[in-house]
C-alpha cells in the first residue's frame, strides 16, 4: 500500500517537474516529508490539520512559523495550503536532552528563546498558551472520556490550581511552548527552532521550565538557565519558574494521557504518560 502523504504531496503546485519524496521522522502532531527537486533544492513538507482538542490551530502555527522564519531561528517558510507547509529543508540532526543540557547549547538555546520572545515579526491574530488553562481543559475531557486517569484528576487540578497561585502575575512574551529535544535542530554552524505546534504568548518562565522539564536539567542546571536568561534571578523568577516546571511535567501527561484515548499514532501513551507523571511527582516534592 502507497503513503497517502507522498500522493498529495505529488499534486502540490509548488514543485518544479518532478520530485523525490521521503519520509521524515518524528512529528506525533502532523506527517513530515523530505523532497528534493532536479535542481537540488531540498524541502521539508508538513501535513496535518486542526486538532482542537490539543489546542493545535494551522493558522497559528504558520504565523508563528513564518515570523520564526523572518526572525532567522526557523527554517523560512516557502509555501503554505490547506493543511500543508513548506520550508527549506536543513542538513543535520536534532540534539539529544544530554546536548542540550552542554552550557555552551544551553546558552545558544536560551538567546534564540529571546529572539523568539520579542515577537518583532509576528502580524494578524494569534494564540495564548496558559498552562494552567490547557491542564484544565485536558483535565475536564479525561474525565468525561472515563479516562484511566479519573481518580487521580481531582488531586492534580488541586495541584494545577497551587501551581497557578505560585507563578502570580507574570510578563507575556510569545512563546514555542514544545522544547522537546526533537524540536532543537543542529545544522553543524547553528541551532534552529522546530515545530510552531503550540506556539503562542505566554511567559517566558515557561519555555524554560518546559526546556527544563523535558531535557532532564538538575536544579545546578536550573539555576543556571534561569540566570542565562534573566541575568540577576529574583525570588519571583525562581519561584515562578519551579511552579512554571511542575505545570509544565502535568500538561506532558495530561497531553498523553489524551492521546492514548484519541491517537492513532504507533506510540506508547501509557508509558510516557506514567514517565511524565513520575517526573512531576518527584518536581512537587521540591518545591520549596
Amino acid at each position: 500500500m502507497g503513503d497517502d502523504g507522498i500522493g498529495e504531496i505529488e499534486k502540490l503546485p509548488f514543485w518544479r517537474g518532478k520530485v523525490r519524496i521521503w519520509p521524515l521522522t518524528g512529528g506525533i502532531t502532523n506527517r513530515n516529508y523530505g523532497v528534493e527537486q532536479k535542481d537540488g533544492q531540498r524541502f521539508a513538507v508538513r501535513l496535518g490539520h486542526d486538532i482542537p482538542l490539543h489546542g493545535v490551530m494551522r493558522f497559528n502555527e504558520l504565523a508563528a512559523a513564518t515570523a520564526a522564519g523572518l526572525a532567522g531561528i526557523s527554517p523560512e517558510v516557502v509555501f503554505a495550503g490547506s493543511g500543508v507547509m513548506i520550508t527549506k529543508l536543513l542538513p543535520g540532526r536534532t540534539l539529544t536532552p544530554d546536548e542540550i543540557r552542554f552550557p555552551r547549547n544551553r546558552q545558544r538555546i536560551v538567546a534564540m528563546l529571546k529572539h523568539c520572545h520579542a515577537g518583532e515579526f509576528l502580524r494578524g491574530p494569534l494564540l495564548a498558551f496558559w498552562v494552567f488553562h490547557i491542564n484544565r481543559s485536558y483535565a475536564a475531557d479525561l474525565a468525561n472520556a472515563g479516562s484511566r486517569l479519573a481518580p487521580r484528576l481531582p488531586a492534580l487540578m488541586a495541584l494545577n490550581t497551587q501551581l497557578e497561585a505560585r507563578v502570580g502575575q507574570v510578563e507575556m512574551v510569545f512563546g514555542h511552548n514544545d522544547l522537546l529535544a526533537g524540536n532543537i535542530f543542529d545544522d553543524g554552524a547553528r541551532l534552529w527552532l522546530l515545530d510552531w505546534d503550540y506556539a503562542g504568548f505566554n511567559s517566558p518562565l515557561f519555555d524554560l521550565a518546559n526546556l527544563s522539564s523535558n531535557n532532564g536539567f538538575s536544579a545546578e542546571e536550573d539555576l543556571q538557565l534561569a540566570q542565562d536568561y534573566f541575568g540577576a534571578v529574583t525570588d519571583a523568577h525562581w519561584r515562578g519558574f519551579l511552579a512554571m516546571k511542575c505545570a509544565s511535567l502535568l500538561r506532558e501527561a495530561l497531553w498523553s494521557a489524551t492521546s492514548e484515548l484519541h491517537s492513532t499514532v504507533d506510540f506508547d501513551y501509557p508509558a510516557y504518560t506514567a514517565d511524565y507523571l513520575g517526573r512531576l511527582e518527584a518536581a512537587v516534592a521540591a518545591l520549596p
